[in-house]
């Protein structure tokens, strides 16, 4: 066999291999890697590119390499799970940054990472001040852990007392201009609501790339061609001024009656729909 085809036959062997044992490995492998994940990782790539150009002309050899290397992270994996002393030194544990808004130059220094280098880190979660952080943690895997002070943290519904109703994955119900049934049964809709909503917003179904149903029942479509500009969807926003006009009117009517009974029923409807604008206002705008 001449020795460019040698050298495929080998290739192609070891790219199925190493598929195979990362495979086996999991994704951790690839996305989190130990100390052991990564020197293994190193090792047996090095092992498949030598065997495969031909270095090594056991190709078995270089199989039994693979395998060795690969059940070394997987026994220390079932070592880690059944003690935390080896797993903390196998694959470490996180070291604190930032504390108070103050930063751990110690623990800076230990983990041999540069002021630049947390800053950088920082402004990957989008924070520009440690004076805002309350706590941060470099995690074995490299990842910065950050925790905002209370008064920098982000409003949420639950902080103000607001009712919020849950938000289900959005189903997509076309892909490339093809209609997905399953996701429309999914979400009680058929063919004639979707060609509908489509005639709405001016397409149809040939054009559109991407079309997806969030749990408000809302349609919102990507088209083939990306000059083309898509309205926006308008029924939640007319529901939303429908109702303000609703409340406006009700107090209208509470100023504008002498009869001091329909006076209060008017304002009293016209408190309660505002009530029911201010918990539906978060779900009509978006």
């Amino acid at each position: 066999m001449p020795d460019w085809l040698d050298i495929v036959v080998r290739s192609l062997i070891f790219v199925i291999v190493l598929f195979l044992i990362t495979k086996w490995l999991g994704k951790k492998q690839l996305s989190e890697l130990s100390f052991f994940e990564y020197v293994t990782g190193i090792s047996i790539g090095s092992i498949g590119a030598e065997v495969a150009m031909g270095l090594e002309r056991n190709i078995m050899n270089g199989i039994i390499g693979i395998i060795i290397f690969a059940a070394i992270p997987f026994l220390a994996g079932f070592l880690s799970l059944k003690s935390k002393t080896f797993r903390d030194f196998i694959e470490g544990r996180a070291t604190v940054f930032i504390k108070d808004g103050k930063i751990m130059e110690d623990n800076l220094k230990k983990e041999k990472y540069t002021t630049d280098e947390l800053l950088e880190l920082l402004r990957k979660r989008d924070v520009f001040k440690v004076a805002d952080v309350e706590f941060a943690l470099l995690e074995p895997t490299g990842d910065l852990s950050v925790l905002l002070k209370k008064e920098n943290q982000p409003l949420t519904p639950k902080d103000v007392n607001l009712t919020v109703t849950s938000v289900k994955e959005p189903q997509t119900v076309i892909m490339d201009g093809e209609i997905m049934d399953e996701p429309l049964s999914t979400i009680g809709r058929s063919r004639s609501w979707l060609k509908t909503e489509l005639e709405k917003q001016g397409v149809t179904i040939e054009n559109v790339f991407l079309g997806q149903v969030d749990s408000y029942g809302q349609l919102t479509i990507d088209l083939f061609d990306d000059k083309l500009q898509v309205p926006s969807p308008q029924e939640k926003p007319l529901i939303l001024s429908t109702m303000k006009k609703c409340q406006a009117d009700l107090e209208l009517f509470a100023l504008g009656t002498e009869a001091q009974e329909a006076k209060q029923m008017y304002s009293k409807n016209s408190k309660k729909l505002q009530e029911a604008i201010d918990k539906v206002t978060p779900i009509l705008r978006g």
